[in-house]
């Protein structure tokens, strides 16, 4: 038994249907349009149904949002990628947009200095670096762990055994962090909201361990996160400060924010 032949009306109706579901995830279509390199008023024509965009715009719309030519004929919830569960049908309209958009003056692209209390030690702080960026639709995050910690856990001081990656997902009033080792090791979940200061460059939060509760060791503590832009010098200044240190040696606004002297709740 042969399939209906769908008439061109039905498969732009059902790829603009698609699409309009699709830009939920983004503030504006403006900024939808900017993002995939299209025309706003030609995207218009897309969602309503109007137009059919040509083979190579098509393919750059399914690109961008990792899908394929099935948007055409199918649901959009029906057409995600199977292999990644969080464009499948059951995550996808509560986790996959939040993964898909964070913007750009929401958490910067770039190098951050971040400090905290050691989750090990709570009578010493920790000064770390990581790079956050930009690649298609999502936000990525990297960094390493520091050399003299992982050693003081009779851990490997590699790189490789060091480094950690993660997503930034977008909140209604911050973002979110998730972030692993290799090979899913041990991982964290960490929020930051803006801070207000003279060059908006703060944010602040709290990061959390995944480790089985013990009487000596904290899972949840406060950070900080200063933005340094991506001038490579002054990350590689801050990135020799990085390790542990006393309260006294953190920066005046880090120590600050932190609240050393407070518990965190």
């Amino acid at each position: 038994m042969t399939k209906k032949r769908r008439s061109p009306p039905e498969l732009r109706s059902m790829f603009g249907s698609n699409l309009r579901k699709l830009a939920q995830d983004y503030p504006s279509i403006s900024e939808l349009s900017r993002q995939l390199g299209i025309n706003r008023t030609q995207l218009n024509r897309y969602l309503s149904g109007e137009s059919f965009p040509r083979p190579d715009v098509l393919g750059r719309i399914c690109d961008f949002f990792g899908l394929d030519a099935r948007i055409l004929l199918e649901p959009v919830g029906i057409v995600g990628n199977t292999d990644d569960p969080l464009s499948g049908p059951f995550l996808s309209e509560f986790l996959g947009g939040a993964f898909k958009y964070v913007p750009e003056d929401m958490f910067r692209s770039g190098f951050y200095r971040f400090s905290r209390r050691s989750f090990i030690d709570p009578n010493r702080f920790v000064i770390g670096l990581i790079y956050v960026f930009r690649e298609e639709h999502a936000t990525f995050i990297r960094g390493f762990e520091a050399r003299d910690a992982m050693l003081e856990q009779g851990l490997p001081d590699s790189k490789v055994t060091r480094e950690f990656r993660g997503m930034v997902l977008s909140q209604e009033d911050g973002v979110a962090c998730l972030v692993s080792r290799r090979g899913g090791m041990s991982g964290s979940y960490s929020y930051f909201s803006k801070v207000t200061s003279f060059e908006n460059n703060y944010w602040l939060g709290y990061t959390t361990h995944t480790a089985r509760e013990r009487a000596e060791n904290q899972r949840v503590v406060r950070v900080v996160c200063e933005h340094l832009g991506n001038n490579l010098g002054r990350a590689l200044s801050a990135a020799r400060t990085c390790g542990y240190c006393s309260a006294a040696d953190l920066l005046p606004f880090h120590q600050r924010l932190l609240q050393t002297d407070k518990p965190f709740f």
